[in-house]
């Protein structure tokens, strides 16, 4: 007597190769799966790989002003801001006890999202609802709410433990997490909500002799959850994140702006990561941030990957050069501009990592009008033979404008086509010169129809 649904089988025909069938996934999930898919997204600065746990209300306030510096929207405060009795200082402790630790935020959430306001940006939080640490108060006062077994050893991933969500009292209590900070602090502009272990230790108090169903009745109950905040707070955008990128089903995505694709944010494996993505994905749902991973590659090459998607800093504004804080200025405010073009705009995925030394995608906006091109070079053999590149998408019979963007300051284009016009039959023919010799090098180039 009852109903099981399947999780839903998306597909596409094309009979134009797998970049067409790409583009009518990307344009049917802007269009109506993804959360808020017109709408616009938020640039960032997070603080995690810049102060990890360790920080205070003093350095939240400094980052707020850096976030102002840099130029984006919003500021992120990451894990380690929740537990008293048992701080979280580490990933040891604290999950499920979502009270502000006093010592470290005396004045609370709303000091900082007042600091934010002042700063003209906004303030996002994180959260890890689905989860407890053994040593918290939560799992004290309800151990049964954890999927455990209570005969066995304890096997802990991250020492911590999934949330039995088959459970209605502890989807209640989830979604009243993010109820109460949103009620308390209402100026919370955005939520990365993370997921940092599968289950493990797999039995359900709460299900007792009906275990074969623990599995789909908690995924139940972790949409149960989702589709109540978005009902109730439509208007809040929010990253569905875990650190494999593992959760980027479309299922979730109906309840989330955008998605992290992984905790891996080097460059040169992000090149990898956004190009297998985006077979399936828009950049729009794609979060990528600029971090200090593999520093042998500049800044202008981590932050013109990110560029190709979602972008968000996740670094020190103190650890940068001047001109590479200048660099990074001039970035976000090409990125603000050309935001409608890269995410709302038809890909072109034109040169791939896994078949070539290089990379090359571009974006083009519905009326042909405007183009981007970010283009890589990520370990070029010694004195290989380099193509031009051919952009897609164009109107053949406009006129553009080639203009290379995001240099370094004090730098000039070394891009022969600079400032040139063409045809958009002959940059779609013939092509434009962009790749070079030298390893990790980029060019992100605008496209102007005059």
């Amino acid at each position: 007597g009852e109903v099981f649904t399947t999780p839903e089988f998306i597909f596409t025909l094309s009979n134009k190769g797998t970049g067409e069938g790409s583009r009518r996934l990307q344009n049917w999930a802007r269009n109506y799966q993804l959360k808020d898919g017109k709408g616009s997204r938020l640039t960032l600065l997070n603080n995690w790989e810049n102060t990890g746990f360790g920080f205070n209300q003093n350095i939240l306030v400094d980052l707020i002003k850096e976030t102002k510096e840099l130029g984006v929207d919003m500021f992120l405060l990451d894990d380690g801001w929740f537990g008293n009795k048992y701080k979280r200082s580490s990933d040891t402790a604290g999950l499920g006890d979502w009270d502000v630790t006093a010592d470290k935020l005396p004045d609370g959430i709303n000091a900082l999202v007042q600091a934010a306001e002042k700063e003209g940006v906004k303030f996002g939080l994180w959260i890890e609802p689905e989860m407890v640490n053994p040593k918290s108060e939560l799992f004290e006062k309800y151990p049964d709410w954890a999927i455990h077994y209570p005969n066995r050893e304890t096997y802990y991933y991250r020492n911590q433990l999934v949330l039995d969500l088959s459970n209605p009292k502890v989807q209640d209590y989830v979604y009243c997490i993010v109820d109460k900070l949103l009620k308390e602090n209402p100026g919370i502009a955005y939520f990365k909500w993370d997921c940092n272990s599968p289950i493990t230790n797999i039995y359900s108090s709460y299900l007792k002799d009906a275990q074969g169903r623990l599995y789909i009745d908690h995924v139940r109950g972790v949409y149960n959850v989702m589709k109540r905040v978005k009902e109730n707070y439509p208007d809040v955008p929010m990253m569905l994140c875990s650190g494999g990128g593992a959760r980027c089903d479309y299922e979730a995505l109906k309840y989330f702006t955008e998605f992290w694709c992984s905790d891996n944010t080097d460059p040169v494996e992000r090149a990898y990561i956004q190009w297998g993505f985006s077979q399936f994905f828009p950049a729009k749902a794609m979060c990528a941030h600029v971090t200090s991973w593999n520093k042998n590659t500049s800044i202008k090459f981590r932050t013109d990957m990110a560029s190709m998607c979602k972008l968000g800093f996740d670094i020190g504004l103190k650890e940068m050069a001047a001109e590479e804080l200048e660099y990074c200025q001039l970035a976000v405010a090409n990125w603000k501009r050309l935001q409608p073009v890269i995410l709302d705009g038809v890909q072109y995925r034109l040169v791939s990592p896994y078949e070539s030394n290089h990379m090359a995608v571009n974006y083009v906006n519905q009326d042909a009008s405007k183009g981007v091109v970010f283009a890589y070079d990520i370990y070029p053999r010694f004195q290989e033979k380099l193509f031009p590149l051919k952009v897609k998408g164009l109107d053949p019979n406009k006129m553009y404008r080639v203009k290379e963007i995001n240099l370094m300051p004090g730098t000039e284009s070394t891009l022969e086509a600079d400032g040139e016009l063409f045809s958009g039959d002959y940059l779609m023919k013939v092509g434009l010169d962009v790749f070079g010799f030298r390893p990790t090098q980029s060019r992100v180039i605008e496209l102007t129809a005059e």
